[in-house]
């Protein structure tokens, strides 16, 4: 009789699986489906036991683990099936109750209604392990808060159960997914937002409207949420213009999510967020809440974030570590939160994230609860005249229609940090702005040189000031030296050849960017292609900047670059390098034969130097070769202006991660032919690359291909060798058109190719790069490249095919 009970229920269990798998289907989530069904079958195939799926509230990952559960009851490979959603405060006695009657239920999730068991005040804990003992059970469950928890389920339920038994724990905490775990090991899956066109893809499909402009804008500030956007969507398409009217408001988005009765279902995640910010330690809140200064969908560098932490004292020095190591911790953490993501396909693992943008849900919150009454102050549209516009921070838009009496009419007494979008005004600059520490320019526009001496007239306590990119400033102002806070000073490309000699006042400089990049004079192109390589990279070589004598008694400092050693007077800027012992970042150009191995000799002491960057002098190609390199602690080099070779220095760089090379030719002299006739790999730029064993991210720009062609696998003996085991990111850019073969064994797990050539070049080999998420083209659209691309992806072996995209270029690092 019990049986066929368990047959009848089990029948009915199928019948609402298949319903539900009908009803729901999952857009975008073809490769999070197939990795949850393969961590299924490896936890059974190896007797885990135990595997976790995490991610925060509304990324999607209930539903996700429901279509595995609901595919598993259709194949029938397990005996029993259940499905828990864990009620707190937790109870054991309640959950295995609960766990009991869903091992019977003829309803998926309803399990409370149906009894197969007549349990009243028999303790079901003993039952539950019986049958998780002697069946082979798939279970589920959902909502699991802490390992104590869990704890107490594996110890009176888990442990001594079926070695052939899955148990899935869905949970919002990667500490509890990690922790979690059978006695042989376990798989742990995160699951993500979802990507932008697959975001606007579902909200079409649910709204039913098309092509409508607001979609866009709309699914980015949802954050790749499936629940928010099919509830948003599903509102959209009720009542268009009550969403563009909350689009055109700051607050009214998150407001109409929280008051409206139409968004109940969306109460758990506003719930989940108010908790979980409560509990955020005060310093990283700071942190968060300061992420409104940056507008909807903006690109944000890491460097200049961190920094800016650092200037408002939101990551201070302590005992142990550095304000810069707290403040990449507090990015990380963020990164972690999924507060902040990175912008494009590409995953993190071993490579750090330049670029980021806030989750657009996350910034709707956050701007909607600033919890120090009005911290981020936007000026934004046509903003009213009011006396109650006041903040610590203020961020002028774009579309802000620059009405000085607006402007004037705000209280700057607490204002700490300016940053501009779009045009730029002199009236932006105010005397009373005397306690102001960032001053942010780097995405205005129109900024004239005649301001900047005001700017260090009335911002004296300035801690913090960028001009990036604004190639109409051709020199800083000698006052420049007044700013006696100042901590960070980024004057990258601008039009600034030579640092003022009152910059050696500023003790307290930890952080100088400067220099600009220019078009290279290698290039070999003839002068009908140069108009097809007005945006090529390998054509562009860094220019630094002439810095004054005495350098070295900035001893605060750990970025420095880009500085002009020839043209700053070679004997005493090498003599300032050696005091600055506390460099973690030096770029330097004008390095010739003259001087190469007098500057390697002078950094030799710099023992935390992590990044190093050298602009090589026209005719000087080769001055490296025979060049000792006397660190070993490198993390990331650039190279530019190279012959045909690199300097030898294998031993030297175990720790690297990055390269950046420039080189003018990149011949196959590193492939010949043995007397029996063999293939052989004997020397050559490709082969010392695929032999530094961390290399995560290679970039590599060159000029001159013998045949046109770059083979990147490594042959030995006639067979191809493992190689570049750990790169992830791979960047060509080349002067002609150019064919590009990869090898079966290379570059296993490259998860973006970025490419940079005319008109004309190919690939070969796409189809073995397993983990390729993304192709990037960047220059000019060439749509019989893309075309071409596309049809060779089609062949690739991932469900989700890597895709192919113009880059969005972001401003330079």
């Amino acid at each position: 009789m019990t049986s066929q009970t368990g047959q009848a229920g089990n029948s009915c269990k199928r019948a609402a699986a298949n319903r539900w798998i009908y009803e729901h289907p999952l857009v975008g989530r073809e490769l999070d489906m197939k990795d949850l069904d393969r961590n299924v079958i490896t936890t059974r195939g190896r007797s885990y036991q135990v595997m976790s799926v995490w991610g925060f509230t509304g990324v999607g990952k209930s539903a996700l683990v429901m279509n595995t559960y609901c595919k598993e009851i259709l194949k029938g490979d397990f005996q029993k099936y259940a499905w828990v959603d864990v009620s707190h405060p937790f109870n054991l006695w309640d959950f295995s109750r609960t766990l009991l009657s869903s091992f019977g239920s003829r309803k998926l999730q309803d399990s409370e209604h149906t009894h197969l068991y007549s349990m009243g005040s028999q303790n079901p804990i003993p039952q539950c392990r019986e049958i998780l003992t002697q069946q082979t059970c798939l279970v589920i469950i959902d909502g699991l808060q802490s390992t104590i928890e869990w704890d107490l389920i594996k110890a009176e339920l888990v442990s001594g159960s079926n070695r052939r038994n899955v148990i899935i724990i869905v949970t919002t905490e990667q500490e509890i997914a990690t922790y979690c775990r059978g006695d042989k090991g376990h798989l742990v899956l995160n699951v993500k937002g979802l990507e932008a066109d697959t975001a606007v893809e579902l909200f079409e499909k649910v709204s039913k409207k098309g092509k409508v402009a607001e979609i866009g804008e709309l699914t980015s500030i949802c954050g790749g949420l499936p629940k928010v956007i099919v509830e948003i969507a599903g509102s959209f398409a009720k009542n268009t213009d009550r969403w563009k009217d909350a689009l055109s408001n700051n607050k009214k988005f998150m407001l109409e999510l929280e008051n409206n009765g139409e968004f109940l279902s969306l109460r758990g995640l506003l719930d989940w967020m108010n908790s979980s910010f409560r509990n955020y330690a005060d310093s990283l809140k700071s942190c968060i809440l300061y992420l409104p200064v940056f507008p909807r969908n903006h690109l944000i560098r890491r460097r200049r974030l961190v920094r800016r932490w650092i200037a408002e004292g939101y990551s201070r020095d302590n005992h142990e570590e550095s304000a810069e190591m707290v403040g990449e911790e507090h990015f990380n953490d963020l990164v972690d939160l999924r507060i902040i993501q990175q912008s494009s396909l590409l995953g993190m693992d071993d490579t750090r994230m330049d670029f980021c943008q806030v989750n657009g849900f996350f910034r709707e919150y956050i701007v909607s609860h600033q919890m120090e009454g009005n911290l981020v102050l936007e000026l934004r549209g046509n903003c009213v005249l009011t006396s109650q516009r006041t903040g610590r921070h203020l961020a002028i838009s774009e579309n802000w229609v620059r009405d000085r009496i607006v402007f004037e009419s705000i209280d700057f007494s607490r204002l700490r940090s300016l940053t501009v979008f779009g045009k730029w005004k002199s009236f932006f600059i105010y005397q009373g702005m005397k306690l102001l520490r960032v001053l942010d320019l780097e995405d205005a526009s129109e900024v004239e040189h005649s301001d900047l001496k005001k700017m260090v007239k009335f911002m004296c306590r300035l801690k913090f000031l960028s001009l990036r990119g604004h190639h109409e400033i051709k020199h800083l102002p000698s006052s420049i030296g007044d700013l006696r806070q100042l901590e960070s000073l980024d004057v990258r490309h601008t039009s600034i050849l030579t640092l003022p000699e009152s910059i050696i006042k500023l003790q307290k400089l930890q952080y100088i960017r400067a220099g600009t990049k220019a078009p290279s004079r290698k290039t070999p192109t003839p002068h009908h292609l140069l108009s097809q390589l007005s945006s090529y990279c390998s054509g562009r070589q860094p220019v630094g900047v002439v810095v004054p004598p005495g350098i070295g008694k900035l001893t605060a400092l750990h970025t420095l670059g880009v500085i002009n050693v020839r043209a700053s007077g070679t004997k005493a800027v090498l003599e300032d390098a050696k005091k600055l012992t506390h460099l973690r970042k030096l770029g330097v150009s004008g390095i010739n034969k003259n001087n190469s191995n007098k500057f390697f000799l002078a950094i030799s002491d710099i023992l935390q130097l992590e990044s190093l960057s050298v602009q090589i002098e026209d005719n000087n190609e080769s001055c490296l070769n025979g060049t000792a390199l006397p660190l070993e602690s490198l993390r990331s080099l650039k190279l530019y202006g190279l012959g045909d070779r690199l300097p030898d220095w294998r031993a030297q760089l175990t720790k690297l991660t990055k390269m950046d090379l420039e080189i003018a030719k990149l011949t196959e002299d590193h492939v010949s032919m043995q007397p029996e006739g063999r293939r052989e790999h004997t020397s050559g730029v490709i082969k010392f690359l695929s032999e530094l064993p961390g290399l995560c991210i290679l970039r590599l720009r060159v000029h001159h291909l013998q045949d046109n062609q770059l083979d990147v696998s490594i042959i030995y003996n006639d067979l191809e060798l493992d190689s570049f085991e750990k790169l992830k990111i791979f960047e060509i850019a080349c002067s002609f058109s150019s064919k590009v073969t990869f090898g079966e064994k290379t570059m296993k797990k490259l998860e973006q190719l970025k490419f940079e050539c005319c008109s004309g070049s190919t690939f070969f080999g796409l189809e073995y790069l397993a983990e390729l998420k993304e192709v990037l083209l960047k220059g000019a659209r060439d749509e019989q490249l893309m075309s071409e691309i596309n049809a060779k992806l089609e062949n690739h072996p991932k469900v989700k095919k890597p895709v192919v995209k113009l880059e969005e270029k972001p401003s330079s690092s």
